[in-house]
């Protein structure tokens, strides 16, 4: 089926059509990989003449490049237009409970660095201090011509950073000054580049959705396991992050405790596993899915999936009956058996929910893991400046099966 053509006006705005098919091409190209122009134009409804002036000045301004020459056994030879990997670059930076991580990616979203820094706990005098040393050296590392291309930043960082200091043995009074400081604004003062900033969780679900291969439903619950249990929501093909940036809150979802009612965070987070390991004596909290290759590990990790599995079963039951996910997918910071052996685990705990009444879904594992947030960050500037359909970013939209 064509996508939008050249003649359906957006806005009435010649030169906002004009950049509209650009980015509609770029994104083509993103999704299918080299085209020829004739199937450019035929993907599009664009006319051949549109394509290649298109095509020319997407050439012109290193967006796209040629590929070698394909010559076919009948028709003329042509000439495939691919993305450039190094025509635009964007950034990413994860502030976690645990972490900081920076990773730059190229225009087809590979990651060209990379780097994460441990904390105990994410003080903001420390994350302020952290980000003002390492940001600038890591963005130095760039080839200046290629930093030339660098387009922005994205931040993946919990909507409520200083909330649940309980559960991680800290005063409240250590971490409420994060309300006093925009780190929007921090961090675009340091690296001197447009900064946008997400929910970490949600940031997480967007990188499985353009980078990864678990999350092709055109509506999907994403669920990622971290130092705190998050989530995102996808309706309709499009990443839904709520009026404030915060849906999919999934952690705050009431599940039934021994106490009663209690939140999902304190059942099926991975600080309840560190905890664990850090009382069997195992490696540092932060390390969790590094410390999974240690075999001495096995039984917290098992002991910490009876608890997580049936909680994570119950929170996917009730979302599903809110809204008719088609698939739930879930990713973690784990290493990839742990990872599977959590799914399995949730899979059978669905069988103990009574589901009457809600129509059958898949469940499948993330494919990204331990940088899913980082990586989010990193490709959504790309996607914001070059994407037809800013929202739009399911790339195969699939029946659930």
């Amino acid at each position: 089926m064509a996508m939008q053509g050249e003649h359906q006006m957006r806005g009435g705005d010649q030169l906002g059509l004009r950049a509209y098919n650009k980015r509609m091409i770029l994104n083509l190209i993103r999704q299918h990989g080299a085209l020829p122009k004739a199937e450019i134009a035929r993907l599009t409804g664009l006319s051949a003449q549109a394509v290649s002036v298109i095509v020319n000045a997407l050439l012109k301004e290193k967006l796209v490049r040629k590929g070698n020459k394909v010559r076919g056994k009948v028709g003329q030879p042509h000439t495939p237009i691919a993305l450039n990997a190094n025509g635009a670059l964007s950034g990413g930076v994860k502030i976690g409970r645990r972490s900081l991580e920076l990773m730059l990616v190229n225009f087809h979203g590979e990651a060209i660095e990379y780097e994460r820094f441990a904390y105990a706990a994410p003080r903001q005098s420390e994350v302020a201090t952290l980000l003002r040393r390492e940001l600038p050296a890591f963005l130095a590392r760039l080839d200046p011509a290629l930093r030339e291309r660098l387009i922005g930043l994205g931040v993946a960082m919990p909507g409520q950073i200083f909330a649940w200091t309980d559960v991680m043995g800290l005063d409240p009074a250590e971490l409420v000054d994060w309300n006093e400081v925009d780190i929007s604004s921090l961090i675009s003062e340091i690296a001197r580049l447009p900064v946008e900033t997400y929910n970490d969780a949600t940031a997480a679900c967007a990188g499985e959705m353009v980078l990864g291969s678990a999350l092709t439903f055109a509506n999907a619950l994403y669920v990622y396991v971290g130092t705190f249990i998050g989530g995102g929501v996808v309706i309709n093909g499009q990443l839904f992050e709520g009026p404030r940036r915060n849906a999919g809150a999934i952690g705050s979802m009431p599940v039934t405790g021994k106490d009663g009612s209690e939140q999902l965070i304190r059942h099926a987070s991975l600080y309840s596993l560190e905890n664990r390991l850090r009382g069997k004596g195992i490696g540092d909290l932060g390390m969790i899915a590094e410390r999974a290759r240690d075999p001495s590990a096995a039984k917290a990790y098992a002991e910490w999936r009876r608890t997580a599995a049936p909680a994570i079963a119950q929170a996917v039951t009730a979302a599903v009956s809110v809204i008719d996910f088609e698939g739930v997918v879930i990713d973690a910071n784990l290493y990839p058996p742990q990872l599977e052996a959590l799914v399995h685990d949730v899979q059978e705990a669905l069988r103990h929910q009574d589901l009457t009444g809600i129509s059958p879904f898949a469940l499948r594992q993330g494919s990204i893991g331990p940088r899913a947030r980082v990586s989010g960050a990193a490709i959504l500037p790309l996607i914001r400046e070059f994407s037809p359909d800013q929202y739009l970013l399911v790339k195969r939209v699939a029946s659930a099966a």
